[in-house]
């Protein structure tokens, strides 16, 4: 855990005593437990994020994405009757491929990240709402996947408390992603991709192909979130689901020390940053402020993060010029005679 991390931990702390000492209802177990539920899922699609990010990209379809793989996802098992384990995997495989196509119109076709997600939000949400004719996809009455059910939206008792299945699968997510990031090789790839692409091209690093496994990373992981969207909410809107969800995993990225630019972030950092959204979320709810100002909130912490990041770039550069000026010269001195 780096320095980042730890502020970002102390600042929690801070925020959760505050909310505590304003509402005690925030450390009652139900509503603790509900957070954690919450973290678990909306931490998974921003480490996906974060993959992206760290190259220097962008990923602006997640929500659209998690709208119409939830949609998939419960046309499969309920009206199709197909196997719970084979559904998720096709519906992993095509969050995948979907990561697989961004990719290659990025390194590829060299369009900007931006515009081929943007893209791919406004598509994914419209092929969502057509699958659907604009109608709410649900279990209806009397689906029951009780397996599924448990192991994606469950709770297991611990010591009194109920620790949902979600929160369970953000940490072996997170766990893994961190393994990949901070103890691979391919984890120093997208770190140097991101700080400079052509310095990684030409230092022998194949950057198109890290570029693509990036994406292919976060899109594989955005479904997986999907299956656990669906399976919580066991109904979808189409028109609304996933709505902003990009902003949450931008926002809980940039948190946790991601730089816009690339070549930043930590997984440890964006889990954090998520702990922070959905406390600040909660704080929300439990003072009854008008949901609508969630967006306010968002944009607020992610114009502080880029405001941050800002201010720590510009301020590692005062002070490497000044360690420059001030180095010694290695020139030697003349000899007297």
């Amino acid at each position: 855990m780096n320095k980042k991390d730890l502020s970002l931990l102390v600042l929690i702390l801070v925020v959760g005593a505050v909310v505590a000492f304003i509402n005690p209802r925030f450390l009652y177990v139900g509503n603790l437990s509900n957070t954690l539920n919450q973290v678990g899922m909306f931490g998974i699609f921003s480490i996906a994020e974060a993959f992206v990010i760290i190259i220097g990209g962008i990923e602006l379809s997640v929500g659209s994405v998690i709208a119409l793989l939830g949609v998939l996802f419960i046309d499969l098992i309920v009206n199709h009757d197909v196997n719970w384990m084979l559904a998720v995997a096709a519906i992993i495989a095509s969050g995948l491929v979907i990561g697989l196509v961004h990719g290659v119109l990025v390194t590829r076709m060299h369009i900007q990240p931006f515009v081929v997600t943007l893209c791919g939000l406004l598509i994914y949400r419209g092929a969502a709402r057509y699958y659907t004719e604009d109608a709410t996809a649900g279990f209806g009455f009397g689906a029951s996947f009780p397996t599924l059910e448990w192991l994606t939206a469950g709770r297991t008792n611990v010591l009194g408390f109920p620790v949902p299945h979600s929160i369970v699968a953000l940490i072996v997510v997170a766990v893994v992603a961190w393994v990949l990031l901070h103890r691979s090789v391919f984890g120093r790839y997208l770190y140097a991709v991101g700080k400079n692409e052509e310095a990684a091209r030409y230092s022998g690093i194949r950057s198109e192909r890290v570029m693509v496994s990036a994406y292919v990373i976060c899109g594989g992981l955005t479904a997986f979130a999907a299956i656990l969207f669906a399976m919580y909410t066991r109904s979808i809107s189409p028109a609304v689901h996933g709505s902003f969800y990009e902003l949450y995993a931008i926002a809980a990225a940039v948190l946790g020390g991601c730089s816009l630019r690339g070549g930043e972030g930590s997984i440890v950092g964006v889990v954090l940053g998520t702990v922070l959204l959905q406390v600040l979320q909660n704080l929300v709810n439990l003072l009854g402020i008008p949901s609508s100002l969630n967006f306010a909130v968002m944009g607020a912490v992610i114009l502080i993060g880029v405001l941050a990041d800002q201010y720590l770039v510009q301020r590692r550069q005062r002070v490497s010029a000044a360690k420059g000026r001030t180095q010694p010269s290695l020139t030697a001195a003349p000899l007297e005679g």
